[in-house]
């Protein structure tokens, strides 16, 4: 079997790697193009890239594989492509190249959470379970017949970062077992039910603009849920600090005002139902910290005010 791989994050990374491990024949790597990084916005390569160009893979990089990229995707005569988060939408054409189907590996529960950030939007919208789903891919957005599904509980405080970490295994893991019933025509779709159909939006940075009256379990998932990007920030003494873990806790106030602010009790702001107390900051051009210990050397007195418009 011939497989043609399209990934881009590091989420892609283990289904492609746990593919190689298992003796399948990767006969090229589709990507998106070397991106801006860093502060000196140099193109970087995608995670996906490395890890195809260290395996030896040939990597191909359209800026939009409808247009430039079917050509080599028909040399490359792949009988199975395989996507997982690769960011791009792929048409009719290029969805009936192979002749075994595309098979995406998507990081939500489907039907719920459809769209390009289901992890983050999970943990937002205080999902007490998340998960990976296996799906034949149809010229809809995650609209396909699903597979194969595996759920895990979402921690408390953790965050995006972590969960997708996490994620990537569990679909790496549920991809094999998903080829190997196709291999032996075990296989059985399942229509997705439109009635429990969710899709979220992008995120963008204007997201990280807090809203502190909502309830405290929005709050968190908010905070943790927006962590590696676009974080959550919020106006203190002049500058902007990261917001970077939370959990729930007690207490009561006007909606973003500081409670506690002390080394021993931690950072805890009032929300407009609950609190929340704040496990992780980071300050501009610091390091992620606990706030115990950002706290020892910035003091934020009790009663500030961290509310913001929210735009």
């Amino acid at each position: 079997m011939r497989i043609v791989f399209m990934g881009t994050p590091e989420f892609a990374v283990a289904p492609l790697k746990e593919l190689i491990r298992n003796g399948y024949e990767i006969a090229g790597v589709f990507t998106q193009p070397d991106r801006p990084k860093g502060r000196g916005k140099k193109p970087a390569p995608s995670p996906v890239k490395i890890a195809a160009e260290k395996a030896g893979i040939p990597v191909f990089q359209p800026e939009r594989i409808r247009k430039t990229g079917i050509e080599d995707l028909r040399n490359l005569k792949p009988d199975l492509c395989i996507t997982a988060a690769f960011g791009q939408i792929l048409s009719q054409e290029i969805l009936d190249i192979p002749p075994m189907g595309n098979i995406n590996v998507h990081a939500s529960l489907l039907p719920k959470h459809r769209g390009a950030a289901p992890i983050a939007y999970a943990i937002m919208n205080g999902d007490r379970q998340a998960g990976v789903t296996t799906m034949f891919m149809d010229a809809g957005i995650d609209t396909g017949d699903m597979l194969l599904q595996e759920s895990t509980d979402i921690g408390e405080s953790e965050t995006c970062g972590e969960l997708t970490e996490r994620l990537s295994r569990i679909g790496a893991d549920l991809l094999i077992r998903t080829i190997r019933q196709l291999e032996t025509g075990n296989l059985e779709r399942i229509p997705q039910n439109q009635e429990e159909m969710t899709y979220d939006p992008m995120l963008d940075k204007q997201m990280g603009i807090i809203d502190f009256t909502l309830d405290c379990n929005l709050v968190r998932g908010r905070i943790n849920g927006l962590n590696p990007w676009p974080c959550v920030s919020v106006p203190i003494q002049g500058e902007r600090l990261k917001l970077l873990r939370a959990v729930n806790c007690g207490g009561a106030g006007d909606p973003g005002t500081v409670i506690s602010s002390d080394p021993k009790t931690g950072l805890v702001i009032a929300c407009g139902q609950g609190a929340v107390k704040v496990l992780e900051v980071q300050a501009p051009g610091g390091k992620r910290m606990k706030a115990e210990d950002y706290l020892r050397g910035h003091g934020i007195p009790a009663g500030t005010i961290l509310k913001e418009d929210v735009q």
